[in-house]
């Protein structure tokens, strides 16, 4: 009965948890992030590489 009760309070894998969700939502805010900015940056170097041989 001990172990078990001992066993309910122990929250030491509650943190593990909560850094793996924290790790998660970093990661998808870069990667939503770096496919915003890619999408911008190709529109650029299209724009850029088609200037360039209209000339």
């Amino acid at each position: 009965m001990q172990y078990l009760s001992k066993f309910f309070r122990d929250e030491s894998g509650a943190t593990a948890i909560e850094y793996g969700l924290i790790a998660a939502g970093i990661s998808v805010a870069i990667i939503v992030t770096v496919n915003t900015l890619g999408s911008g940056l190709d529109g650029t170097f299209t724009f850029v590489n088609d200037e360039m041989n209209s000339q």
